[in-house]
């Protein structure tokens, strides 16, 4: 009977213990807490409170009526979505952007920080940084005006290169179905590539500085030492960027895509973010896009929880 006594006590003493310590750690830390509060509140005012919103999707909404007077029409506006071939056709485009920025824009940071890892000059290291970082912070009112001049079929750089190169006729890059989806993936890559190696640098800067003397006492090169050592370093910042990214694959950012898009390639430009602005704001048809980016959430949630999944039967860290 005691020693049951005594178990029974250790069990429901070992939870109180640990609220405990999280409380005085709290009160230790409770400036950072309060730093981190504007955040938090950021978050739940603007992220999950417009959750509630989402019943709209499965309503017939009207300004009139309001968000729980409409209404109540079920599944209505989903089957409307599946029944589109206009849905069908975003959906594609979506993802085959998605796919193209993944397979060419997600490596690019990572091999942008292992060349800068390896630069010894400070000051050169520092000038090429600041060049790569400015892009991420111009807007795409700006970076969408430079991509169009440079690719002009008249006055483009990009065309006047290629007229002296080959002699040939000029490309209409921004009006061709094939050559937009390559310029809409390379302005991405020319915004965010250098932002993205931040985080990478940061990963470097923490590996053991005595593997790469010991590589080199042991004969390796930088390729191998690359291979070896930097690489597996920088994996679990890898995958943890992979599984955020994988995220957004049902999501193409609208101000991009509405700057570099025309008429003419609207078969292959028109996204889910373009399409719900034009049908949902424009149009008013709030139900029946509020059931779309319902459906790009829910998907996007997929995703995640799959691609976090495989990451941690991988064996690395996932998000939890």
């Amino acid at each position: 009977m005691g020693q049951t006594e005594w178990r029974t006590g250790t069990q429901t003493a070992g939870p109180r213990t640990a609220r405990r310590k999280a409380w005085r750690r709290m009160a230790r830390d409770k400036h950072l807490y309060l730093m981190l509060l504007p955040v938090v509140c950021f978050y739940f005012l603007f992220k999950y409170v417009p959750v509630a919103g989402e019943i709209i999707a499965f309503k017939n909404y009207r300004f009139a009526d309001g968000v729980f007077g409409s209404e109540w029409v079920g599944l209505k506006h989903f089957r409307m979505i599946f029944a589109s071939p206009d849905f069908w056709r975003i959906l594609r485009n979506t993802l085959v952007l998605n796919v193209y920025s993944l397979v060419f824009g997600f490596p690019v940071p990572i091999v942008l920080a292992l060349l800068l890892n390896e630069v010894r000059r400070n000051w050169y290291k520092r000038i090429v940084q600041n060049m790569l970082y400015i892009p991420h912070f111009m807007s795409w009112a700006v970076l969408g005006s430079i991509v169009v001049a440079a690719l002009s079929p008249s006055t483009g750089v990009v065309n006047l290169v290629l007229k002296k190169l080959t002699g040939g006729e000029a490309v209409y890059f921004m009006a061709d179905s094939f050559w937009w989806p390559i310029a809409y993936t390379i302005s991405g890559i020319w915004r965010e590539a250098g932002w993205g190696t931040i985080l990478y640098l940061a990963a470097m800067a923490s590996i053991d500085p005595q593997l790469y003397e010991a590589a080199k006492i042991d004969g390796a090169g930088k390729l191998r030492q690359i291979w070896h050592i930097t690489l597996p370093g920088i994996r679990g910042t890898i995958a943890i960027l992979l599984i955020l990214r994988m995220g957004q694959m049902m999501d193409v950012g609208l101000e991009q895509t509405l700057v570099l898009q025309n008429n003419s390639v609207l078969d292959v430009a028109d996204v889910i973010s373009t399409y719900v602005y034009r049908v949902g704001l424009q149009n008013m048809s709030y139900s029946y896009t509020t059931a779309i980016g319902l459906f790009q959430s829910v998907i996007g949630l997929i995703l995640v929880l799959g691609v976090n999944r495989l990451i941690r039967v991988s064996g690395e860290r996932g998000l939890w």
